[in-house]
């Protein structure tokens, strides 16, 4: 995706992520915690690529109604939720079938993916992810049940969601040694930024790095 607001950015192609470098997963989730003293210490295209993998990257190639199947669970595998990463050069899109980072936006965000009057925790972290909802995807979900057409049932739906995708991040950020925090997100803001649709919200900001402990 290419516009004048990108500019130069160019897609970003994640190296595959590491299967055998980690503990067990009640080892991760042992050492689970919020960290809001997160440093601006940068963190590997490595690293990146496994956390967010972790988050919502494709685990098999038969999934749920024939779809690919993803880490992380949606409602009759919808996969509604969308992840942005923000970064100091520019903010993109998660493509978890292609395992890519497409360029959105150009300029620094990680400032409005977190919610006013949260201070400045994590200020300089150097990433960022913002989960967004895309509820026209409800539309192409493999079992047409009708909750997914009731506003408040695709509320809980797609939060839920978002909570599945949350975990998988801090039990990934946990194994490696990082710090994270799950947060509010300027959701007005980061509707322009983002120049999201009309079915498109901004839900909550996640905040990944290396401690300042």
């Amino acid at each position: 995706m290419k516009n004048k607001t990108v500019g130069a950015m160019q897609p970003i192609a994640l190296p595959q992520p590491l299967f055998d470098q980690c503990g067990t997963v009640f080892e991760s989730l042992k050492m689970r915690r919020t960290c809001r003293s997160i440093s601006d210490k940068k963190i590997s295209l490595q690293i990146l690529s496994d956390i967010l993998w972790a988050a919502q990257g494709v685990n098999r190639t038969q999934g749920p109604f024939g779809s690919l199947g993803l880490t992380a669970g949606s409602a009759s595998n919808s996969q509604e939720i969308c992840i942005y990463v923000a970064m100091e050069e520019g903010t993109y899109l998660y493509e978890p079938h292609d395992h890519k980072l497409t360029p959105i936006a150009a300029g620094d965000s990680r400032a409005l993916a977190i919610g006013t009057g949260q201070g400045l925790a994590g200020a300089n972290a150097p990433i960022r992810l913002i989960y967004v909802v895309d509820i026209d995807r409800f539309k192409n979900a493999g079992f047409q049940e009708p909750g997914l057409y009731s506003t408040e049932i695709q509320k809980s739906y797609y939060f839920v969601d978002t909570g599945l995708i949350a975990q998988n991040v801090y039990l990934a950020a946990s194994s490696l040694g990082l710090a994270t925090w799950f947060h509010n997100c300027n959701k007005a803001e980061l509707a322009k930024v983002l120049k999201l649709k009309a079915n498109q919200r901004a839900l909550f900001g996640h905040t990944i790095g290396y401690t300042d402990d």
